[in-house]
């Protein structure tokens, strides 16, 4: 599929449901509001297209950028691709899960995590997080720095109190997934979740309490899912 017909076929599973509640998170105009069911289905018919992806992800459309995210070839794509990709996303459809996601597959994306994460950008930072957590969920322990992971759980600990608040929801996500993906820093995860305990951030003006990682954490104990890996990090 050439540029065009993606863009034509976006606008034609435009959802006006959709996109006043993506634009109520933080999305802005261009958006057409598009389910992700729906760009799932373009998926299918274009499968992993690395030139196109970066096309996509340049329009500025958010339906388009997502869809990037989920077409980009992690074999092919360039850290200076995802650092112009990370630059660009605005909110957390894109900072939190898209691009991440792909950053998080690629070779380097361990790497390009830390730094991101020691970015004063907030959507970078949160960025850098989101991929480092991915990145524990998609590769064997034997392939991780264990020590290094263990050492990310301590600077959450110390830091994410003081974090802009998108910062504060990918760290506490990070304990999470560190807890649930390496078996052996279960126990160092559960502690950082004790020690953090309760975090308030204030997302798109609504003030919510983020989910207890040590809640979470002893769900996915008591489920016996702890170091499970997945397939792919994108969904």
């Amino acid at each position: 599929m050439t540029l065009s017909e993606v863009m034509k076929e976006l606008e034609g599973y435009a959802d006006i449901s959709t996109k006043k509640t993506l634009m109520k998170h933080g999305a802005k105009e261009p958006i057409f509001g598009v389910k992700v069911a729906d760009l799932k289905k373009i998926l299918k018919k274009t499968k992993k297209d690395h030139k196109l992806s970066l096309d996509l992800y340049a329009t500025g459309n958010t339906d388009a950028m997502y869809l990037a995210g989920l077409m980009a070839d992690e074999k092919k794509i360039t850290e200076d691709d995802l650092n112009e990709w990370v630059k660009n996303a605005y909110w957390m459809y894109l900072s939190d899960f898209a691009v991440p996601w792909v950053a998080a597959e690629t070779s380097f994306g361990f790497e390009l995590g830390l730094k991101w994460i020691a970015s004063k950008d907030e959507n970078t930072a949160s960025a850098g997080w989101g991929a480092l957590a991915s990145y524990a969920g998609v590769n064997e322990d034997s392939k991780l720095d264990i020590q290094k992971f263990k050492s990310l759980l301590k600077q959450v600990e110390s830091e994410i109190h003081s974090s802009p608040d998108k910062v504060k929801q990918s760290m506490n996500r990070f304990v999470i997934a560190v807890g649930s993906f390496i078996k052996d820093l279960y126990e160092d995860s559960i502690n950082v979740a004790n020690n953090i305990g309760v975090i308030d951030a204030d997302l798109n003006g609504t003030n919510c309490k983020l989910p207890l990682a040590v809640t979470y954490l002893q769900k996915v104990k008591d489920q016996n899912r702890l170091g499970k890996k997945r397939k792919s990090a994108r969904c």
